[in-house]
Order: structure tokens, then sequence, then C-alpha cells
């Protein structure tokens, strides 16, 4: 979960993964972790946004979306929750603290944004070179 946040939650699979039955899993997560596994992933989305609206040049719904969420309504009421501010008034409060705003275009690829995915899936289908030297050394 935390290498893969921006990605949908499959319970399933992460408790086989584990070895557990999908409730058997929530028990024993929430007992080591304090919280569900939903609440534990919405909480480290959550930290990415704050990230993103601290550093990035990018609307809000662009970091909904990037952080994982598929609602904007749900992000925003997720993120005062755990904030204490809305997305917007937490930018306002923190814009200019620190370094320069990263512009949204490499945010939007570092991130994982809509056109990023795509791009590194035609970067590996693509042959870097004849490749010969290396099957001849194997």
């Amino acid at each position: 979960m935390d290498r893969d946040w921006a990605e949908p939650l499959d319970l399933d699979a992460v408790a086989a993964h584990a070895g557990y039955s999908r409730y058997h899993f929530i028990r024993a997560f929430k007992g080591a972790y304090g919280s569900t596994p939903g609440q534990y992933l919405t909480r480290r989305r959550i930290e990415r946004a704050e990230e993103l609206l601290r550093s990035a040049n990018l609307s809000v719904t662009e970091i909904c979306s990037l952080v994982g969420f598929s609602s904007l309504g749900t992000f925003s009421t997720s993120f005062k929750k755990q904030t204490g501010l809305t997305p917007t008034a937490y930018r306002e409060l923190h814009v200019g603290r620190g370094a320069a705003v990263i512009p949204g275009c490499y945010a939007m690829l570092w991130y994982g944004g809509r056109d990023a995915r795509a791009l590194r899936a035609k970067e590996s289908e693509t042959p870097s070179g004849t490749g010969d030297a290396e099957d001849s050394n194997s």
C-alpha cells in the first residue's frame, strides 16, 4: 500500500498475499497499525496530496485524481478531516514557505498522471538498440 498508494485497493489480493482471509487480515492490520487498511491508505494519500499542494502547480481536482481518489467530494472531506483545512485553504497557508512551486506538467509525470503511464508503456515496448551485445554475453 505504501508503494502503490495511488492504485485502487484490492483487499482480497493483499490479504491472500499475506496468507489471511480478508476479515482476519483487516483485524490483524488494525491491531498492528491502529487503523483499517482503507483508513491507512486514505491517510497515505492525503499525505501525498499535502506534499503536492505545497509544491506543485496543479489544481485540487488534478491532485485528487493523482493521489487515487475518484471523487473530489470524498477527497475534500477526507483531507479536511485529517488536516483541519480544505485543500484550497491548506495550499493558501503553505505555498510560498518552501522551495519554488514545481510546474504541473512535471508533477503529473512524476506522480504517474494521465499520460505518464502510457508514456512508460511505450518506452518499455521500444527496443533500446539491437540487443546483440547482451545476447552474446548471456
